[in-house]
């Protein structure tokens, strides 16, 4: 992607260019720094403006993908943050704890299995004292591995999907509204799944869609305390979730062919919807779902 030093437009459809990515798998969660090609998390591009200043960030699924984006946006924005991670991903943390050091900003990352209610309490604790607090909190961690038949969709597979997805969003958010304070916001990540399930994807779809739901109905009940909840819905993006079992090898070979602009999306370019949602420039913004999938209609 071009440096921004002009006001020089750019088409988006042609912005980034292709993934194309070879036929390639990783085991669950997967790292970032293995796949081919990498991920572009806006390293070279995203520059900050003052956005978050002296803000405080706890960042689900931090350390790779749209997480690992969004934290690089918000310290370059002036925020300090918290990313979490699964054992084995501590190389994609390093990076992007770089990243945040490079931007003069505090970044520490935890390791916490979300799937568990107490990691995910003490996630928020040891995050609400590193930061000396905490006001923003991006819900994004999730698991997605697509099984083509419903017959072969474990018990096991739908319960985790459920509690990583969901369930440690409840937790987390539960834990972390001691901290929040009015002005704090929310973003949770849903997905395009959420409106248009594959059918390979069906655990995670329904998901997505809970946590689309569960983000509304949260934004109307803390609206009194002046918390503001919202969602980013993306579509197909490239990221860790794809080499480790989230598509099929068809899937895979034609995935930059499933948006109206013929590519996929970059974590890069999901950043900016987080920042905007997290800054006080979307103060009369609560309970909505900003779609950011390469031009696909959704409802």
């Amino acid at each position: 992607m071009p440096e921004r030093d002009s006001f020089e437009l750019i088409n988006p459809v042609t912005q980034y260019e292709r993934v194309e990515p070879p036929l390639q798998h990783q085991s669950e969660p997967g790292v970032q720094a293995e796949m081919t090609p990498v991920p572009d998390l806006g390293e070279d591009t995203y520059r900050g403006s003052g956005r978050l200043s002296g803000r405080k960030a706890l960042i689900t699924g931090g350390d790779s993908g749209i997480g690992a984006a969004v934290a690089i946006a918000f310290a370059r924005e002036g925020a300090d943050v918290v990313i979490s991670h699964l054992p084995g991903e501590e190389e994609d943390a390093a990076r992007v704890l770089g990243a945040i050091g490079a931007a003069g900003r505090r970044g520490r990352a935890v390791v916490a299995d979300l799937s568990e209610a107490a990691q995910c309490r003490e996630l928020v604790a040891v995050a609400a004292e590193f930061l000396d607090g905490l006001d923003i909190l991006v819900n994004n961690a999730g698991k997605q591995v697509a099984v083509d038949r419903v017959e072969n969709l474990s018990d096991e597979q739908f319960e985790n999907t459920f509690r990583v997805n969901v369930f440690a969003n409840f937790w987390v958010t539960k834990a972390a509204l001691a901290h929040l304070q009015a002005g704090a916001s929310i973003v949770n990540t849903a997905s395009l799944e959420a409106y248009k399930p594959s059918p390979d994807r069906i655990d995670y779809a329904a998901t997505k869609a809970a946590v689309n739901n569960l983000s509304k109905g949260l934004s109307l009940q803390l609206a009194s305390r002046g918390i503001r909840v919202n969602v980013v819905a993306p579509g197909p993006v490239w990221t860790a979730l794809q080499v480790s079992g989230g598509v099929s090898d068809e899937q895979m070979r034609n995935f930059d062919d499933e948006n109206t602009y013929q590519r996929a999306g970059q974590p890069a370019e999901l950043a900016p919807a987080y920042v905007y949602l997290a800054s006080p420039e979307s103060g009369y913004v609560s309970g909505a779902t900003l779609n950011v999938n390469g031009g696909m209609v959704t409802p």
